[in-house]
């Protein structure tokens, strides 16, 4: 089956206009996750003396499928359609992140998720792609505004802020305001004021640890020489027992003694299993996508596809960057997901948003008779 270019219909539009390197790195992160789904399943089911099973695999291959059909509707969106589609999921994800406080699943102290039987749901993931979007299309406007764009952004993040530090989740935090800051960069803020942030981060980074004690006790336990934690110290020997090449599908057993190994620790598996030379494939997957995507938003004509395909990537490259240096003790602990890599279905529901949305912002769209519509614009003409 072959598919010309004098075919105008909705798919031969999209295939001739889609970034198809990204699509490829995409598509083989999410390989590479099926496959380490099915390496940490036995783990997760069962432990080095009896038998586990692949119950866990199969939930993240009908994600994946679920991932894949988001992904794809997200990316055949008008630059108008993503507007109105971020403006009503950012709306829902922070309606939905309140009710948490109140009827949240209790894990550990935290409140993160609704629990809805078989599934739950972690409604935080998806206020970063939508949140992107919408701050992409305020600093994008060029219609005037009464307060700073930045201000208006920030009044937009404000509520999410302060919905996650009650539950608590200083990660969500800590990568909402990194995205923030990274837009507000593109946008062309000033050094002066960039700099600012960075101390205003800083100045954040250390309120966190001073008043949640888990935040405390892992910056002090990765900065102990003596006591590098029971997570971190198996992650190590698991990636000392793979070395170069990996000790096989399968046949990795430090994977039954790591908590959360099909989710945070999902790398240390790649490591154990796979060796160093899956987890060089990784992460060079992770810098190919990330690069093409800031290339591809970089030589857009539009403004809005700038912004947002910039954030899009960086926060996406951020959060990869986060797990896999935690995974090896180059950073302190934290709970945050692989994408695509990790199991579960918030997590590869939201990339596959996030991503969505940054192959429809980077497509080749035709600048003739095109023009630049505002978020109220897009809005009001919904309406």
């Amino acid at each position: 089956m072959s598919i010309s270019r004098a075919d105008k219909g909705g798919f031969a539009n999209w295939w001739f206009t889609v970034d198809k390197v990204a699509l490829t790195g995409m598509a083989l992160l999410l390989g590479i996750g099926l496959m380490l789904a099915a390496a940490a399943s036995p783990a997760i089911t069962g432990g080095p003396i009896s038998a586990g099973d692949f119950r866990y695999a199969i939930r993240q291959i009908t994600y994946a499928a679920l991932a894949l059909t988001i992904m794809g509707s997200a990316s055949l969106l008008s630059l108008r359609q993503i507007k109105i589609t971020a403006a009503i999921l950012f709306a829902l994800a922070l309606i939905a992140s309140f009710l948490v406080l109140f009827i949240g699943a209790d894990i550990l102290g935290a409140r993160r998720e609704l629990d809805f039987g078989p599934v739950s749901l972690q409604p935080s993931e998806f206020l970063k792609p939508s949140f992107a979007i919408l701050a992409a299309a305020v600093l994008a406007d060029k219609a005037p505004m009464r307060m700073p764009k930045p201000l208006v952004t920030f009044l937009l993040l404000a509520p999410a802020l302060l919905i996650l530090v009650q539950q608590p989740d200083v990660g969500q935090t800590g990568l909402l305001l990194c995205l923030w800051g990274a837009l507000l960069f593109f946008w062309g803020m000033s050094f002066v004021w960039v700099t600012a942030g960075l101390a205003i981060a800083g100045v954040l980074g250390f309120a966190a640890y001073e008043i949640f004690p888990h935040v405390n006790h892992r910056v002090q336990q990765y900065l102990s020489e003596s006591d590098i934690g029971y997570q971190a110290g198996l992650a190590l020997k698991a990636f000392a027992h793979g070395g170069f090449s990996g000790v096989g599908p399968g046949a990795g057993t430090i994977k039954y003694r790591i908590p959360d190994a099909h989710s945070d620790y999902i790398f240390a598996v790649a490591g154990e299993e796979f060796g160093l030379l899956l987890c060089a494939l990784i992460a060079g997957l992770f810098c190919l996508l990330t690069v093409r995507l800031l290339l591809r938003s970089a030589a857009s004509r539009d403004p809005f596809c700038q912004l947002a395909g910039a954030g899009l990537a960086v926060v996406t490259a951020v959060q990869a960057f986060i797990n896999m240096g935690v995974a090896v003790s180059l950073l302190p602990a934290k709970g945050m997901t692989l994408p695509f890599i990790s199991y579960g279905g918030s997590s590869l529901f939201s990339i596959a948003l996030t991503m969505g949305f940054a192959l429809a912002v980077t497509r080749q769209r035709p600048k003739i008779g095109a023009r630049q519509e505002s978020l109220l614009q897009a809005l009001g003409a919904r309406a």
